[in-house]
């Protein structure tokens, strides 16, 4: 019965009880006098010790409700003290008011009332005003810790043992890698028996040196690769000396006349142990398609580049170009038709490329087309001549064009790029499954899937060079038009700087197989020539350019003055061929609202790793990234980058 029913009830039975009574003792007098005076009296004593006993009961009962109010709290008090949880009470001044025994323990104190909870637990400080829990390290310990901010609570849950726990199984997750020596062939080319074997012996001395000091796991699968097993622990530990066994292997051989490079694919996070390795393949994959003698390692969806800083070795035997150049061939009969596409805004290496392999097309006998979108001025006089030979002009067609002829036995030749993203008309590749790629950047993380044939060089000068070594083994009897060997040769001296950067034996043997086939020097300086308007544009972001770290010219332009990216790139060819300048950086904001980064090197600086850390990407002289903001944001993140990569392994080799 609730307390107020049950007093109700009670002072309502003495009231009835006193009126009885009363009554009785009416009807008495009623009856006899006397006998209503003695049972006045009597009647008198019963509500005299009724009352009485009433206070005393009274009393009694508030003293045990209180005592019972006393055993409560100080149980409520006690719990609250022992429990194995920590309260904090704060006020809005984020001071403690209030907090149990647990927060005096956990903070070594007797009591820290009074005291501010951002100066005792500084990691609040980056906590917002609204609940949330979040792990709390205080010395060795760590503590699950719940923030009230309306009820200005904390609460704390020691999990040291949970989270040590979770750390060891983090650490014992499996890593499988693959080491290769990218260049084997090459560089023990003329090398006799025995030199050739001391070499092999220090270098594989070396990297069982360095997997017995980082624990891990080394066998030896081929004669050029080697098959690594680790933990997380181990790889955190390659990660922070950033894989310092390529730079050791290098500089181990670094008397031969060419030194031996290593390629490392390493994969970790997926949860069957067959997928991990199916991921260090195409982390070494990704590494060899990036020109060797560096690191790639993917942990769930993070991928990580190490090294990089050689360019490519080129290869000495021409048998993967004439593999590639029947497998393309074979390709092409078997196909309805073939569509040629580069990437959007093509310059002159993209359009000499495509014309190369419409050249390989019509001589396999089928019909072919080279899709053109975008308008580059750097191409606008090489494009006004093709539109002067009826005879080529009339295969360029636009992708709308391309997306009304494509069928699932068309042939798709993608050339300079392998980014879908980047591509004349990406929803080609969804109309057919038959894709071939021939490209001579390093590799990026994004890929076109599903590609039938792959042809990356990253040694490559261009992807004219490329085309123009498959065209030789296309067919013994070929030959090209003045105007094909012109624009080949023309993608060749642009992405060469006329032969003076990332040039090799086979780039001269391609060109002079160009020349020998009429290709037009002359025709070529008309094409590349630069008109007095441009030249003072150049002059205007040069003239803001300053010196950085010695060898780097970084130059931005003034904010609201917009150039092409065709400018920006121009005014980095420019900026390095200045003294002692290893590298350039130009910064300028372009036509669609975009900051574009232009980024050159000769050879010392892998430009394309700092791209990369912008969100582009290139080559490791030539790179490039679009950014949002403005010029002076996009000049103070290049710099944190160049100072980053300066601190993390210094910034020339």
């Amino acid at each position: 019965m609730p307390k107020f029913l049950f007093k109700r009830w009670h002072g309502l039975h003495i009231v009835w009880t006193f009126a009885l009574l009363g009554g009785l003792t009416l009807a008495i007098f009623a009856y006899q006098w006397i006998l209503g005076v003695a049972a006045v009296i009597l009647s008198g004593l019963l509500v005299y010790f009724t009352l009485k006993a009433e206070t005393a009961f009274r009393a009694d009962l508030k003293d045990y409700l209180g005592t019972i109010t006393y055993r409560v709290k100080k149980a409520g008090n006690e719990v609250t003290s022992s429990l194995p949880i920590g309260i904090m009470i704060y006020n809005e001044e984020k001071r403690i008011e209030w907090h149990n025994s647990f927060v005096a323990k956990m903070l070594d104190r007797d009591s820290v009332v009074g005291e501010s909870i951002l100066e005792l637990m500084p990691e609040l400080k980056s906590k917002k005003d609204k609940d949330e829990k979040f792990e709390l390290v205080i010395g060795k310990q760590v503590y699950q810790t719940w923030m009230k901010q309306g009820e200005r609570l904390l609460y704390f849950r020691e999990i040291t043992e949970f989270a040590n726990l979770s750390k060891k199984y983090e650490e014992e997750k499996i890593a499988v890698g693959i080491v290769m020596m990218d260049n084997l062939e090459e560089a023990t080319q003329g090398l006799d028996d025995q030199t050739r074997s001391l070499m092999l012996a220090k270098v594989t001395g070396e990297l069982t040196e360095w997997a017995q000091k980082n624990e891990l796991f080394l066998r030896r699968t081929s004669s050029d690769r080697f098959l690594i097993v680790m933990n997380q622990k181990s790889l955190k530990q390659l990660e922070q000396t950033r894989f310092d066994i390529l730079d050791d292997v290098r500089d181990l051989t670094i008397e031969n006349k060419l030194p031996l490079t290593l390629s490392v694919g390493v994969a970790s996070g997926a949860e069957r142990l067959v997928e991990i390795g199916q991921m260090a393949q195409v982390s070494l994959d990704m590494s060899l398609g990036r020109g060797g003698d560096q690191a790639t390692v993917k942990v769930g969806q993070r991928l990580s580049f190490y090294g990089g800083r050689t360019n490519a070795v080129e290869k000495r035997t021409r048998v993967r170009a004439r593999v590639i150049s029947h497998a393309l061939r074979d390709l092409m009969k078997e196909s309805d038709k073939v569509i040629v596409m580069g990437h959007r805004v093509p310059d002159m290496d993209s359009v000499g490329a495509a014309v190369g392999v419409l050249k390989a097309i019509q001589i396999a006998g089928k019909e072919g087309y080279i899709v053109l979108e975008g308008v580059n001025p750097s191409i606008d006089k090489l494009m006004e001549t093709i539109s002067m030979d009826e005879k080529l002009y009339r295969w360029f067609i636009t992708p709308e064009q391309a997306m009304q002829i494509t069928t699932q036995r068309t042939l798709a030749v993608v050339v300079d790029t392998h980014k879908a993203s980047m591509l004349a008309e990406p929803r080609l590749l969804h109309l057919t499954h038959r894709i071939v790629v021939v490209d001579h950047h390093r590799r990026s993380e994004e890929f076109i899937q599903d590609a039938t044939l792959v042809y990356m060089e990253p040694y490559a000068s261009s992807t004219c060079e490329l085309v123009t070594e498959l065209l030789q083994y296309f067919n013994d009897k070929l030959t090209l038009e003045v105007l094909e060997a012109t624009v080949l040769l023309a993608g060749m001296v642009v992405d060469t700087k006329s032969f003076s950067l990332h040039t090799g034996a086979r780039t001269f043997e391609a060109a002079s197989f160009l020349r020998r086939n009429g290709a037009d020097s002359a025709l070529i300086q008309r094409l590349l020539k630069e008109d007095l308007g441009s030249y003072i544009e150049k002059a205007e972001i040069i003239k803001h350019a300053q010196t950085l770290y010695e060898h780097i010219a970084f130059a931005a332009a003034e904010p609201g003055r917009k150039y092409s990216q065709l400018m920006i790139a121009q005014v980095a060819d420019t900026l390095l061929n200045m003294t002692d300048i290893m590298a350039s950086f130009v910064i300028s904001e372009r036509h669609d609202g975009l900051i574009g980064i232009s980024a050159r090197s000769t050879g010392q600086m892998n430009v394309q790793v700092i791209m990369e850390r912008l969100g582009g990407g290139g080559h490791l002289t030539n790179a490039a990234t679009q950014l949002e903001g403005t010029v002076e944001e996009a000049g103070r993140r290049l710099k944190q980058v160049l100072e980053e990569i300066k601190q993390e392994e210094g910034l020339f080799e």
